[in-house]
């Protein structure tokens, strides 16, 4: 019965150490497990990517450009004449958008864009507009909200 005062690993969980270069009849004497010559034979350290003293290939690689990805801010694309299926005085949230279909994700950012005619009148809510856009839900009456986020 293992209780605190007598707690012990279970059999095999604890192997003991390689001892390495005690003599021939270790197992593991003369040249301790790590073959003959060479620089993996002798005392140095390594590091990955090291290629003998060859210019390493990340080196030999040119540099170009500079990649702006991790400014990149993706907006989910809506255009105003999609926005035509909804009946007048709907508030329009990216969330309908999503039950209808028009974007995937309700939680992602949504930008309605100026292609087409908006033949009605409607509130809608978006994390950006396009200055067309914009225009024509207001030229129809309707209302442009801008979310945060």
């Amino acid at each position: 019965m293992n209780e605190l005062s007598n707690l012990a690993p279970r059999p095999g969980a604890q192997k003991d150490r390689k001892r390495v270069g005690r003599g021939p009849g270790s197992g593991l004497g003369k040249t301790a497990g790590r073959g003959v010559k060479g620089q993996k034979a002798r005392s140095s350290i390594i590091r990955p990517g090291f290629e003998g003293g060859q210019t390493p290939l990340i080196r030999r690689s040119p540099i170009r450009g500079f990649n702006h990805a991790a400014f990149h801010v993706s907006y989910q694309i809506v255009n105003v004449a999609d926005l035509s299926e909804f009946d007048a005085g709907t508030v329009v949230t990216p969330e309908l958008l999503a039950e209808v279909g028009l974007i995937r994700k309700a939680d992602e950012l949504v930008k309605i864009l100026g292609a087409g005619e908006l033949g009605k009148k409607l509130t809608v809510q978006a994390h950006k507009f396009s200055k067309s856009a914009a225009d024509k839900i207001k030229a129809k009456g309707g209302t442009a909200e801008v979310l945060g986020g």
